[in-house]
Formats: C-alpha cells, sequence, structure tokens
C-alpha cells in the first residue's frame, strides 16, 4: 500500500482517501456501513463540508470514539467571519470531534489574505491558535485562483480537480504545489462520472506521488473497488497510456464538470446534468437519460432567458447557455433516432 504526505502538514495516509459528498444520498445506517469498511479496508482519510448536507453528522456517527486514528478535512462557504464561527461550531459539532485535521475554505473566488479586509483569513489563524483547527487549507475550481493561493504562501494544502482529462495547466498547478511543500488534494478525479475507467483513473494518479485523490464514494460495491486498488495498484502501462490519450481526445474542447456552481437556474434548468448529457449518452448509455421525466427536464432549455447568471458563475469559465442549447439539439437527434447511442 502507497502512502501521500501532504506537504508541511505531516499528515500521511494511504494513496486513496475518502469523499463523502455523495454519502449525503444513502440514509445513516448505509452510510456508517460504508464509511467503517473504508477505515477497516485501510483508509484514513476523509473529506466532507459543511455544504453537504448531513455528510458531516454521518461521519461523526461513524467515528464516534476513534477521532485519532483518522485525518477529518471538511469546508466552509462563510463569506463573513459570523458565519464562519457558526459553520465551525457545527462542524464540530457534527463530527463529534474538539479540532478539524483540515479546514478548508470551499469552492473560493478570491485568495484570502491577512489583511486584505474580510477577516477571513485572520478567522483561520484564531481557530489554529485556538487548537480547533490543525492545518489551514482550501478548495478552488478556478486555476488563476488556486495559482494565486499557492504562489501566496498562506494554504498547507490545495484542494482542486484533476484526472487524466486534466490540461498541462493543471499539472502545472500541482508540481507548483509540490515544489511549494503544498499538500495537493485532488477532487473530481473521476472528471464527474465522465471517467468510467477506475483501473485508468488509478494507474494515472500513480504518476503523481505527491497527490492524494478523494473517490466519491456511494455505494459499498464502488468503495471495494478502490479498497482494492490499495492492495493491488494499476500500473500506468503503455496500455493505459494509449487509452488515456484516446479518452483525451475525445473530450477534448470545453465540457461541463457537472460540479454545480452556476445553480440555481432563474427558469429550474438542471444545468449540471443537461449541459453534458451529450457526453452521457454516449460514455453511460442509461435508459434513465431518455425518460419522460429527463425529456421534460432537457426541454426547460428552450425557456433559457439567456441571462447569463450560469455563464458568469461557471468556474471553469464555459459559454454555459450555449452549450445547453448544443446538448438539447443532440438530445433531440437521440429521441428521433437520427443519432444511435
Amino acid at each position: 500500500m502507497n502512502t501521500i504526505t501532504l506537504g508541511t502538514t505531516g499528515i500521511t495516509t494511504c494513496q486513496n482517501a475518502f469523499g463523502a459528498l455523495p454519502i449525503q444520498r444513502v440514509n445513516m445506517e448505509e452510510a456508517v456501513a460504508i464509511l467503517r469498511r473504508a477505515y477497516e479496508g485501510g483508509m484514513t482519510f476523509f473529506d466532507t463540508a459543511r455544504a453537504y448536507s448531513d455528510s458531516e453528522e454521518k461521519m461523526g456517527e461513524a467515528f464516534d470514539g476513534m477521532r485519532h486514528e483518522i485525518f477529518i478535512a471538511t469546508k466552509t462557504m462563510a463569506k463573513t467571519p459570523e458565519d464562519f464561527w457558526k459553520q465551525l461550531e457545527t462542524s464540530l459539532k457534527n463530527l463529534r470531534t474538539d479540532y478539524i485535521d483540515i479546514y478548508q475554505f470551499h469552492c473560493v473566488s478570491q485568495c484570502y489574505k491577512p489583511g486584505d479586509g474580510t477577516g477571513m483569513y485572520e478567522c483561520m489563524q484564531e481557530a489554529k491558535k485556538q487548537g480547533k483547527i490543525r492545518h489551514i487549507g482550501v478548495t478552488a475550481h478556478n486555476i488563476d485562483i488556486a495559482a494565486e493561493c499557492v504562489k501566496s504562501g498562506l494554504y498547507e494544502t490545495l484542494q482542486f480537480p484533476f484526472s487524466y482529462l486534466s490540461s498541462q495547466k493543471e499539472v502545472d498547478l500541482v508540481r507548483a504545489c509540490e515544489k511549494a511543500d503544498m499538500g495537493f488534494i485532488a477532487m473530481k478525479a473521476l472528471a464527474g462520472g465522465l471517467i468510467h475507467n477506475s483501473a485508468a483513473a488509478m494507474a494515472y494518479m500513480t504518476r503523481f506521488g505527491s497527490v492524494l485523490p478523494i473517490w466519491g464514494i456511494q455505494k459499498m460495491e464502488e468503495l471495494e473497488e478502490w479498497l482494492a486498488f490499495m492492495e493491488k495498484t494499476p500500473e500506468y502501462t503503455k496500455e493505459i497510456s494509449d487509452y488515456v490519450e484516446k479518452e483525451r481526445l475525445e473530450l477534448a474542447g470545453d465540457f461541463c464538470r457537472g460540479c454545480g456552481y452556476c445553480m440555481p437556474c432563474p427558469v429550474g434548468i438542471k444545468i449540471n446534468n443537461c449541459a453534458r448529457m451529450s457526453l452521457m449518452l454516449r460514455r453511460a448509455p442509461s435508459k434513465s437519460w431518455l425518460t419522460e421525466e429527463m425529456q421534460a427536464e432537457m426541454a426547460k432549455i428552450e425557456q433559457c432567458k439567456n441571462c447569463g447568471q450560469c455563464k458568469s458563475r461557471c468556474p471553469y469559465e464555459l459559454d454555459t447557455p450555449a452549450l445547453l442549447r448544443k446538448n438539447l439539439e443532440d438530445y433531440k437527434k437521440v429521441l428521433s433516432g437520427e443519432v444511435q447511442v
């Protein structure tokens, strides 16, 4: 089993970490069983967030009484010091702990710094001084903001989307973190569901010894696959390399990662599903994409007001309205039988 050390934090954990966003979709009993099995199988790093509804509560239930055996990372989307302290206390209560290993500013739109007038970084410093958090981290989706956070030297870890579909810019970001001795936590290592070859995804990660991938896990069978990789890690062979290059060519250009930060939509479009429907139909064919319910969801695109709200919120700077219209055109062709999937 390989291990990853997150920069100067001193946190050393196994090569696969648990992303706890999906467990908000299952009941408490099932979530607790999955989390405990993850620990039994060797996982020791668990990442959640205040924004993930009851994910923190489920982790608190699963790991009550064994706090010092695991590492917990959570996040705050607070924009004011008052909300920062409120969210931190809620997270500590939910997680049934008196400290958080890595507390992260969640999906930042700026690099918080001391003296910037927001008071947000000062909150992190004070929370660390009080012993309520041990390390200060940040998560981002915008690569320029992420790069600024790295250069600032203020953060001990960066969480950023990274997978075998990432560009050279993202690879350079990883290298910049290595140079700064800053931990790199990879989210969306399956590109929001567009990557369906887990062995290739895992093998690619082994090329970066400083990167800790957090895999979003909702089902026990998904978990068992990642646990198996810890004992027998897939190698980045020429065969897998060729496969990855083929995948990159197919997905070249702009595509929606499904993060959902563009929502809500004024007319109720489920953008994180609808803006990548073409890819999902090709890469993960399912009758569920063609149900009457989904057809009704896709039809909402025709009501788009082109207000630009989704475009302005997209951390990847996509032309979301144009992407939605293209996906609707492709969807109609599939429904008519003009295109087969």
